[in-house]
């Protein structure tokens, strides 16, 4: 497939584990990244590819800009392996510099500048997904719109998505968006719940302390927008870094499942969302190639939890029965 052809469903696939690419390139400052980040970034995309995910996240700010650039150096140096990967990057953030502040900026402008800067740090002409990065409170639907549908006319991004924006925001920029989006990035995970307590605690007085935007998930679901879960191992809460009571007694039944399924326990995290209707992917960031391959059943699998497991799963995380 070329970079201007497109699928016949505009979506990407659903139930995919992502492999999150934040990690990569070294520190976070704009020094320049070594030989030896460009070797951790290809054991990493190794272990990945190995594990049967074959789909890389990424964002233009990501150290820098020097998670892309050593992302590329891979390609570079991989004949064929461009092919063989879906490639995915976000924008929109600009990252606070001496007196200049952090801001968003998602005016069309600088969302093509940007795509332009990605797709030569990653040595590639196309980009198969670019997600929003954050809503920019000043951007006009309407020039956003114009600027990705350009980008999809010239065949430099195939499919787009937002990141962290909630059912209206998402509805405002579809309006005047001739394209489908197809993914909406959150943080979801077992201990980042609020995105699921928020469709149970209506009613309750515990409503009043989710912060999550109602109808968010509800919007995707109808829409077949795929959610995207960044941080969906809750930085190993469950998987051997327990600081809680709930936490240590989550672990407890993570592991237990896994021993009885012949799995690990970073698969059970992870089949957790992915047995959620609403076609969840999992955006796995962690850089360590043993955790990666940990999450091998994740990836090629269907998730094997029956319907009281994934609420024993749930009602263990929270520390609370359900109302």
């Amino acid at each position: 497939m070329t970079a201007t052809e497109t699928s016949t469903d505009p979506r990407p696939p659903a139930d995919r584990v992502l492999l999150g690419c934040m990690g990569l390139g070294g520190s976070w400052d704009p020094s320049p990244y070594s030989p030896a980040d460009v070797d951790a970034a290809e054991a990493v995309i190794t272990a990945a590819l190995e594990s049967g995910i074959t789909a890389f996240d990424h964002a233009d700010i990501y150290r820098h800009g020097k998670a892309e650039a050593v992302f590329g150096e891979v390609l570079a140096r991989t004949p064929g392996l461009r092919e063989r990967i879906t490639l995915q990057s976000k924008c929109g953030i600009r990252l606070a510099d001496g007196d200049r502040p952090g801001l968003y900026d998602l005016r069309g402008p600088t969302i093509v500048r940007k795509v332009e800067k990605s797709l030569t740090r990653l040595r590639t002409d196309f980009l198969d997904v670019l997600l929003l990065h954050r809503p920019d409170p000043l951007a006009d639907p309407a020039e956003v719109a114009e600027a990705l549908e350009s980008l999809h006319r010239q065949g430099i991004v195939r499919r787009f998505g937002v990141s962290n924006m909630n059912a209206a925001q998402i509805g405002r920029l579809q309006a005047h968006l001739g394209l489908p989006l197809v993914a909406n990035q959150l943080e979801m995970s077992l201990l980042r719940r609020d995105w699921l307590e928020d469709g149970v605690l209506v009613n309750t007085p515990a409503s009043a302390g989710v912060g999550f935007p109602a109808g968010t998930v509800e919007h995707c679901l109808d829409r077949g927008i795929a959610l995207q879960a960044w941080g969906p191992l809750a930085q190993g809460r469950y998987t051997g870094r327990q600081q809680t009571p709930e936490e240590y007694a989550t672990a407890e039944l993570v592991a237990e499942l896994a021993k009885a399924k012949g799995t690990t326990p970073e698969t059970i995290v992870l089949w957790w969302l992915r047995r959620h209707p609403a076609r969840v992917s999992p955006v796995v960031g962690t850089t360590d190639p043993g955790r990666i391959r940990a999450c091998r059943d994740a990836a090629v699998d269907a998730p094997d939890l029956d319907h009281e497991e994934w609420y024993r799963l749930w009602i263990t995380a929270r520390g609370a029965a359900l109302p």
